[in-house]
């Protein structure tokens, strides 16, 4: 780093700074302006802000490590959340705008009824805000650190630091994410977010272009990487057919991580129905139509357009680092040796972005549940507006500090990763269960919280029940969870008439879950749940083709890519034609119609 860059990384940091103190204003106003931007958010500006989410400075590291040692087809442990991520496009966008929340804990009190309401939504509320999202920030600060480490950015300075001091420099630009995240809210975390993102996948282009030119071109990439493993590092789906379908011997990852990241992880995982930050942006958005042009704008921009770079500059890593101890450190050490001067500043400013970009947004998102749900709902009920805003803002710096604890304790960011998706995993039947069928209860959703929670935490880290095999745990974790809260759900009663019939009404569901309800309300609803299950096979196929095509054809895998995109436009002809349908089905006989459509 010579100084040209440090001014570079400054102009950037200086830039957020003042974009966040200018958008402050339009977060004083109440809570809703505070944590969900007034509800005015275009979709464009919601989608960038959740796929900046998502890019934060540990997932390029993430990917380097994985794809090192797991081949890429060990990606499927964050490309399985696609399915979640396209069923939320056509099956929960529009009921989270409808349900008109600030957080994802306040539906509970909407949804149920009662003290078990109250202490449910009391209880997610700590969780995600303290553990789980603490947690999070915290391997975003060591995979920062990591980047700090690797490109010696003291020692460009002429100071040799210990860890520790490593470690602070990293809380001191979490402080300044915090200034510009507690001033403006929301709004200042999204209008950030966008330029944070394409300065991002700015960067991560540029290493991937470098590190291709590094080695010769691509072809010799392809052939170094392969020839430095001992398992099919470019396998996307390790499958064989020699004597009848089966697993690649020599995959990267073993037949049983895989099945369950594809047939499990995806609806088993807390976020199955959204996602707290994504959740957020959905209720933030205009209207019902803004929010899902939001979720697809998302997945096109986190699946198909920002994976192959991360990919491509693993790979890199494996062909040029062969004796590279901790994977991770790929990606910073083909920036350090491979960027000239004002590009290795760029890029040092992209990670820094991404960095910021998810950390406010964990902030803010925190924040959220320590205000709206704890401090508004239990400590001050008569909270003015002013004072709920006040609130925001000094939770969000107990949250920052939390955060700032947890990364003294991180050492790994997969590791990390991995914990992350355990202690999450349980609940998500009943997330999507709880839209569509009335007999789920507070119950049900509570003890699969903290049964996940736990389960998942004692087969991640507990001598006595933990499973080192990936699959397994999540299989253990998620069946135990189950028997769980299907065992609470019926020992239990339902939630009362009156609280089931004003959510319909609110949310208007489809399925055939609540047809007690559409008879006692006279309302139909607002929601084709056969014709969006359709939506989402076709959506699938066009998002995963158009993913693998690309993929495919950067690889030089002429073949796969051509199939792959097939399969995208196939999906993407089905879906204009199931478009041109109503999304509002055709009333029952029996249903009073006439007061019901806007």
């Amino acid at each position: 780093m010579l100084l040209i860059d440090w001014l570079i990384v400054l102009a950037y940091l200086i830039f957020t700074m003042v974009l966040g103190v200018y958008l402050s204003r339009k977060a004083s106003g109440s809570l809703v302006d505070f944590f969900v931007s007034g509800r005015s958010l275009p979709w464009w500006l919601a989608g960038t802000s959740m796929a900046a989410t998502t890019f934060s400075i540990d997932t390029p590291l993430y990917v380097a490590g994985v794809v090192g040692s797991r081949g890429i087809a060990g990606n499927w442990e964050w490309w399985s959340f696609g399915i979640a991520h396209v069923v939320m496009i056509y099956i929960f966008a529009r009921l989270w705008r409808r349900s008109e929340v600030v957080t994802d804990a306040e539906l509970t009190e909407i949804r149920y009824g009662g003290k078990t309401a109250a202490l449910l939504r009391g209880v997610k509320a700590f969780l995600f805000a303290v553990p789980i999202n603490c947690i999070g920030i915290g391997y975003a600060m060591l995979a920062m650190v990591k980047v700090v480490d690797a490109l010696e950015l003291w020692q460009s300075l002429g100071i040799e630091p210990n860890q520790s001091m490593k470690l602070w420099s990293v809380i001191v630009v979490s402080i300044l994410v915090l200034f510009y995240a507690g001033f403006s809210g929301l709004w200042g975390v999204v209008a950030t977010d966008f330029f944070q993102f394409f300065l991002a996948l700015f960067g991560a282009i540029v290493v991937a272009i470098a590190s291709v030119i590094s080695v010769g071109g691509m072809q010799n990439l392809i052939n170094q990487a392969q020839t430095n493993t001992d398992f099919d590092i470019l396998s996307i789906l390790p499958i064989t057919f020699n004597g009848g379908l089966g697993w690649s011997t020599v995959a990267g990852i073993p037949a049983s991580a895989f099945t369950a990241y594809v047939f499990l992880q995806w609806w088993a995982f807390r976020r199955s129905d959204g996602g707290g930050e994504f959740i957020q942006r959905l209720v933030a958005a205009k209207n019902e139509s803004e929010a899902e042009k939001a979720a697809w704008f998302f997945n096109i921009l986190h699946y198909v357009i920002r994976t192959w770079p991360w990919i491509i500059v693993a790979l890199a890593a494996v062909a040029i680092y062969p004796d590279l101890a901790d994977r991770e450190l790929g990606y910073p050490k083909l920036m350090l040796d491979f960027l000239p001067p004002v590009l290795l500043g760029l890029v040092v400013a992209s990670l820094i972005a991404a960095f910021m970009s998810t950390v406010s947004t964990l902030i803010n998102w925190g924040a959220s549940y320590l205000t709206n749900d704890l401090y508004g709902r239990f400590i001050n009920p008569d909270a003015t507006q002013a004072e709920l805003v006040n609130v925001g803002r000094m939770t969000s710096v107990m949250v920052t500090a939390l955060g700032a604890t947890a990364a003294f304790f991180a050492s790994d960011v997969a590791t990390v990763f991995r914990l992350v998706i355990a202690i999450g995993t349980g609940p998500g039947l009943v997330l999507i269960l709880r839209w569509f069928w009335w007999r789920i209860n507070a119950a049900a959703e509570l003890s699969s919280m903290v049964a996940g929670f736990l389960i998942g935490l004692l087969t991640s880290s507990a001598p006595w029940f933990q499973i080192d095999d990936f699959g397994l745990r999540l299989l253990v974790t998620a069946g135990m969870t189950t028997v769980i809260w299907v065992i609470a759900m019926f020992a239990t009663p339902p939630e009362s008439d009156e609280t089931l019939d004003n959510f319909y009404r609110r949310v208007r569901p489809g399925g055939p879950g609540w047809q007690k309800q559409r008879q006692r309300t006279g309302v139909r609803p607002l929601q084709n749940l056969g014709l969006e299950f359709k939506r989402v096979i076709a959506s699938l196929l066009l998002l995963f083709g158009a993913m693998f095509a690309v993929g495919g054809f950067l690889l030089l895998n002429s073949l796969g890519g051509w199939l792959s995109l097939i399969v995208a436009v196939a999906g993407w002809f089905w879906l204009r034609h199931l478009n041109r349908q109503p999304i509002v089905p055709v009333p029952r006989p029996g249903l009073d119609d006439d007061d019901i459509l806007p």
